[in-house]
Order: C-alpha cells, then structure tokens, then sequence
C-alpha cells in the first residue's frame, strides 16, 4: 500500500513538473468580467500586452461583463486548468458575491485557485465645492446638525462605497441613506449639481472635476494615503476608525491549476506591473501594485474578506 501510495504521488508530482514545462504551449486566454473601456478593462489590456511579450504566446484579452463578474467567472472556469486561462477581477468576485447571491454558479473557496493580488485601492469622499466643511469630521458634524437623513452615493449596492458609508453611519451617529448609481461619474456629477450630498468615488474619475473647483474632496479610504492624491489625508488620519479595508484586484485561475504554474505566472504579473509606465498608469487610478505570491494572497485574504463580509451582511444587500 505504501509503495502504491508513493507511486501515485511521484506520479502527481511528475505531471505537475511536467504542466510547469509545458506551459505556456499554446495561446493564453485572459478574461476581464467587465465591460470593455473600464479602468480594469483597459489595465488588463496593457498586462496582456506585456504578458505576451514575457510569456512568447499570445495574450487573448477578452471581455465578458455581466452580473457582477459572474458571466465572466463562468467564462473562464470553463477552461482548462492548466494556466491558459485566468482572469484579472476585482474582490466582487470572492468576497461580496458570496454573501449578495443565495446561490453562485461557481464556489469561491474551491472553484478558483489564486495567483496574485494585482493592487490595493482606494476610494474618496467627496462633498459639493460650496460646502461648509472640508473635511470628513467637519461632514460629521454637518451631517448630525440636519433635521434629516443625508444621502450619500455610490456605484452599487453592496459595493465597498456602500459599506464605507454604513461604518460612517453606524460608528459616528448620523443618519445615511444609500443611493446606488451605474457607475461614480453619475453620482459625482449630481454632487457637483446639488442633487446628492457627498459620494464616494474613484480618484480617476473624482480627480478632474476636484482640479476644476467643481467637488471638494473630504477622505481616503484605506490603510494609508493613495499615491495618486497624496495631498488627502485618510479617514484613519482624520481620527476616523473602521475604513481602512482595501479594495484589491486579483488574478484568479480555475480551480485545479498547478501552483507552479500560477507562480510563473504571478511572477510575470509582478514584473508586468512594476514597469514604471504600468505602475503610473496604476498610480492614477488609485491602485498601489502589490504582485504577491499564491500563498501571501491567501493569507491577506483570509485577514480582510471576514471583515467585508460582516459589513455586507450588515448592509442587507442581497441579489435574488
């Protein structure tokens, strides 16, 4: 029994060091689950670009929005697990849609085996330019002072703007109700027109109308300033507890796939995003490039999805 036992696992490692020579032998197929022309879109198309280059196959970005990444999800578990085929996708993949779905196509914990944390995000406050308060505590105050619920935006329900507002509602004493749009410009613009209070949104799309004088920006969220408005100070900084959570994106393979292949993988990812044109790139949409290991990913992500669960489930937010 035992040598039947050490056959099978020589034999399991042979195939896997084998998978890992192999690889890449034909074509890589990276999928996005969101629309084309998105900040995550259009990253992934620059990676894939490079990625080809490093790998000397081509890289087939393709696009598959639909049901907060799930279509695309679907898309790519169809493939074979042998690393030709990943997606980039942000934690909505993960950890929101586990807890917003009754049911998932797809099991989180089983069906997809982690590459990388590609970045760390994070997201702004932002209030009107004719505002009284010009940061987050001096909100609170003028928030607590109306004889009425304030409403705050976001870019969906149960998305990290959404939580972030619940943490500032639950822990500072104020009255929010929560406005989903389709995507932060929308919000922002009727921030900028007085029909919404204050919204969280992207650096990227907050920044221009902040340098026009048309929005004021209040916070950072997460654990440290973003480098792409270095100038704005994070809630934590402002005294403020309770959103310093992340928002990261990553990379994911289907379930099955070889570690050694994934960690040839990753390490093309981490090269890819820390060429400095990339890493800038990053920079101003509000990411900070992380590139970590398979195992570093895990570890982080057991560390904060309980967290951001708790707050979804607090929020209520459920898709039938």
């Amino acid at each position: 029994m035992n040598r039947f036992i050490s056959a099978l696992a020589a034999l399991a490692f042979c195939c896997t060091a084998q998978a890992q020579a192999d690889f890449p032998s034909k074509p890589v197929r990276l999928i996005t689950p969101f629309n084309p022309g998105g900040a995550i879109d259009v990253l992934t198309r620059l990676i894939g670009e490079r990625l080809s280059t490093r790998l000397g196959q081509p890289v087939v970005v393709e696009a598959i929005p639909g049901a907060n990444t799930i279509i695309g999800t679907q898309a790519m578990l169809k493939g074979a697990p042998d690393g030709h085929t990943f997606m980039i996708t942000t934690m909505s993949t993960t950890v929101n849609n586990p807890v917003m779905y009754a049911k998932l196509p797809y099991d989180a914990a089983k069906d997809l085996s982690p590459i990388t944390q590609l970045s760390y995000g994070s997201v702004l406050l932002v209030g009107p330019a004719t505002a009284s308060y010009t940061d987050v505590k001096g909100f609170i105050a003028w928030a607590r002072a109306q004889n009425r619920p304030i409403n705050y935006g976001s870019w969906g329900v149960g998305s990290s703007g959404h939580l972030y507002g619940l943490v500032l509602q639950r822990d500072h004493g104020i009255k929010l109700n929560h406005i989903p749009y389709k995507g932060d410009v929308p919000a922002i613009v009727d921030v900028q027109n007085g029909n919404l209070d204050v919204t969280f949104a992207s650096p990227t799309s907050a920044k221009p109308r902040i340098a026009a004088g048309a929005i004021k920006p209040l916070g950072m969220t997460g654990p440290r300033r973003s480098v792409a408005m270095p100038e704005l100070a994070t809630f934590a900084e402002q005294g403020i507890n309770g959103l310093d959570l992340p928002v990261w994106v990553g990379a994911y393979a289907p379930g099955g796939t070889p570690k050694p292949v994934r960690e040839r993988i990753q390490r093309e990812l981490r090269a890819i995003i820390h060429e400095p044109d990339i890493t800038k790139r990053m920079h101003d949409q509000g990411q900070v490039p992380i590139g970590n290991t398979p195992d570093e990913f895990v570890a982080n992500f057991q560390a904060d999805a309980p967290r951001w669960a708790e707050l979804i489930r607090a929020s209520g937010a459920k898709v039938e």
